[in-house]
């Protein structure tokens, strides 16, 4: 009977560590998918950051000459 309890116990753990490491598993995937969209998403922000900037300078130089 202990040796039941034993295994029993043995098994139920495992299967909960088993359940854990694929829940990181997945969290990890997840975080690197994000990671990528906050990349995409910087960097449209910077071109557009960019193009705006340039405009404004453009501007000025007109403003300068009036």
């Amino acid at each position: 009977m202990k040796q039941l309890f034993a295994v029993l116990v043995a098994a139920m753990f495992a299967a909960m560590s088993f359940a854990a490491v694929a829940q990181d598993k997945k969290m990890d995937k997840k975080m690197d998918k994000m990671e990528k969209k906050m990349d995409k998403k910087d960097g449209k922000k910077k071109m557009e950051k960019k193009k705006g900037e340039g405009k404004k300078k453009s501007e000025g130089k007109k403003g300068e000459g009036k």
